[in-house]
């Protein structure tokens, strides 16, 4: 059980039965009367936000989550299956649960998926990824017109920019925070 002195950037807790996490956190003062935690909260099912403020009696409860490793497996249209590498047991999460990790998801990688009473809410992808390039467009050299990237397509259908050198067949790291290349990788 949390009080609200406890509360902070990052915390979550449970409200009405729901899973929420405090993304911006104030704490004020007045000369008379209580404390008051004016917080901003995001709804981890949801996504929806808003603003609440507290006093320093308010309690809350902690949240049922679990962190779980587990391994991609396939899809298959909208669904996507997950097996607990521990249990084996396995799990589908649809694709707008997924967000922008799909570009980045491949078989047999590791995430860690967020339940929230044995339902995922969230998955965690690794920072770095390593994608094999399955379309380049030929770069003509010496061709200064336009900027010195171009678009490549990765084995998960993912389009991103990339140095000229980069061809069909390379193996490239990346950032998956923000999509962008990072390195060729050698084998």
């Amino acid at each position: 059980m949390y009080s609200a002195s406890d509360l902070r950037k990052g915390l979550k807790v449970s409200i009405d039965g729901e899973p929420f996490i405090v993304t911006e956190f104030e704490f004020s003062k007045p000369g008379k009367g209580q404390a008051l935690y004016r917080t901003k909260l995001r709804n981890m099912i949801t996504g929806n936000s808003f603003e609440r403020t507290f006093r320093s009696s308010d309690k809350f409860e902690k949240p049922d989550l679990e962190e779980r490793t587990m391994q991609f497996l396939y899809s298959q249209g909208k669904e996507f299956h997950f097996m607990d590498t521990i249990s084996f047991e396995q799990i589908t999460i649809m694709e707008e649960q997924l967000e922008d990790n799909v570009k980045y998801l491949i078989d047999n990688m590791e995430v860690q998926i967020l339940l929230f009473e044995n339902r995922p809410i969230g998955v965690t992808i690794p920072m770095f990824v390593n994608l094999t390039v399955t379309k380049s467009e030929p770069w003509a050299k010496g061709d200064t017109s336009g900027s010195d990237t171009k678009p490549v397509t990765v084995e998960t259908g993912y389009v991103l920019q990339v140095p000229p050198f980069i061809e069909e067949g390379d193996k490239i790291q990346i950032d998956t925070r923000t999509g962008e290349y990072l390195t060729r990788v050698k084998e």
